[in-house]
């Protein structure tokens, strides 16, 4: 079930409807959400439940407080957490490797058979599921004897399949003091689902279907004003559709009481690597932080060893978004521009911040190319793209999807204060007008948006 659907806004329309009749019901109410978040997620492939349901429980047994040899307990939690993100994620890949080397013997064989589906989202609840671990460990989060609250909480279907990934120690006390949505917080999450669906609908969406995919499809016909507008409108169509989702999943949980921390701020609008990644994906970045690299060594010992941390680092962040090596070169790449900057200092440089914020710009666009290609050799197809002329054969650029992408960096760069000023000014309304501004919304872009449902990009990871 994707949110930008019909099927999606009558599943949410009964879920709100019965989250306020059971509002004053904690306990029913959160039994009523668990049992949303399953249904939402068995749409997808009701197999997964069982898969989610594991991942949970391991959650819960590796936050029991008071258990004999509890770091053994948690380890090997999160060793099964973990187990099970690489089997699922990562045996095609493996598969497809051993298969290439079997080939390359002249001992081919087909192992077709044996490929295993990957479950959508399986990247972000497990996340959620380690850090609960991890927090219950470090007590930055009282442990839940009961093993409802952490269903809840890895399972909550706003955030489920595409983040944000949301922290226990922000949630969980959430779910002992359920808020009641105010009109303040109804006038925001309208503004926030509105948006986001403007970005996906309209703007993502569109640009995909008229430049982005189809230079991809055969960069061996394009030439450099294709290859170029592909670059620059896939660098867009990421941004939108990405932050579209969590404008969306931020929105959808703050109309049932839960509040969200924001998952973009503007990034391309850096100017710097590191503070590239301090404004975008925000609740990776710092998971990654604080799970990965602070343990690691983060900024003890010399620049060197910090920069071999950050390699390994972004190594893995890259790892976690797909298996495939260019996923694996992207983040390496990223890693090793943030390592140069701490190495040289330019991440603390406050000089000519245009000309850098133009730099940084130009830099993380090249590299969504790796991201966004099938494998090496399409990387290299786009390069050759980008060295030669275009010819009779090539994509005649669409003045539509020029438009979006134009219209997509500027949303990109609006000042946060005047989104946040619209969520205000909706919130001085009565909830029947809200509804209505919503409704009308979601009607006009509806109509606007081509047929079919576009799966988020971040569904794969």
């Amino acid at each position: 079930m994707v949110f930008p659907t019909l099927d999606f806004v009558l599943f949410f329309a009964l879920v709100l409807g019965l989250n306020l009749a059971l509002f004053r019901l904690n306990g029913w109410r959160k039994g009523m959400l668990i049992a949303a978040s399953f249904w939402f997620y068995a749409v997808w492939d009701v197999r997964f439940l069982a898969l989610m349901s594991a991942v949970i429980l391991l959650a819960w047994i590796g936050g029991l407080p008071g258990a004999r040899k509890a770091t053994a307990l948690r380890t090997l939690c999160i060793a099964g957490l973990l187990g099970c993100l690489a089997f699922f994620k990562y045996f095609n890949f493996f598969l497809l490797s051993f298969s290439n080397l079997l080939g390359e013997a002249g001992l081919s064989r087909d192992f077709s058979w044996a490929q295993v589906v990957l479950p959508v989202g399986i990247s972000f609840y497990v996340f959620q599921a380690i850090s609960y671990i991890v927090d219950c460990a470090r007590e930055d989060v009282p442990a839940r004897r009961n093993p409802f609250d952490v269903a809840l909480y890895v399972s909550f279907f706003p955030q489920l399949v595409a983040g944000p990934i949301v922290r226990a120690a922000d949630f969980l006390p959430q779910l002992d003091r359920p808020e009641r949505p105010t009109s303040a917080m109804r006038g925001m999450a309208v503004a926030l689902i509105l948006a986001g669906m403007v970005k996906k609908l309209v703007v993502a969406n569109y640009i995909a279907v008229l430049l982005v995919d189809p230079v991809y499809t055969n960069p061996a016909a394009q030439g450099a004003p294709q290859a170029l507008a592909a670059l620059l409108g896939y660098a867009v169509q990421i941004y939108c559709d990405f932050s579209g989702y969590s404008d969306i999943a931020i929105g959808v949980a703050l109309l049932l009481g839960y509040r969200f921390s924001a998952n973009f701020n503007q990034p391309y609008r850096a100017a710097s690597f590191r503070e590239f990644w301090q404004r975008w994906h925000i609740s990776l970045s710092t998971w990654i932080r604080d799970y990965l690299y602070i343990p690691l060594g983060g900024n003890r010992g010399g620049k060197a060893r910090q920069a071999v941390t950050l390699l390994v680092v972004m190594g893995l962040a890259g790892l976690w978004h797909g298996a495939a090596w260019t996923f694996v070169l992207w983040g390496l790449a990223h890693g090793a521009l943030v390592a140069g900057e701490r190495l040289s200092g330019q991440h603390r440089a406050t000089s000519l911040r245009p000309l850098r914020i133009g730099v940084v710009f130009t830099l993380v666009t090249l590299l969504w190319l790796p991201f966004r290609a099938r494998n090496m050799g399409q990387v290299g197809e786009m390069l050759g793209a980008l060295a030669r002329p275009a010819s009779e054969f090539s994509l005649a650029l669409h003045p539509f999807a020029l438009v979006l992408i134009g219209t997509g960096l500027l949303i990109s760069a609006l000042p946060l204060r005047w989104f946040t000023r619209s969520g205000e000014a909706l919130g001085r309304v009565g909830p029947e007008l809200q509804a209505g501004v919503l409704a009308l919304g979601l009607v006009i872009l509806f109509a606007m948006a081509q047929e079919g449902t576009a799966p988020f990009i971040y569904f794969q990871f």
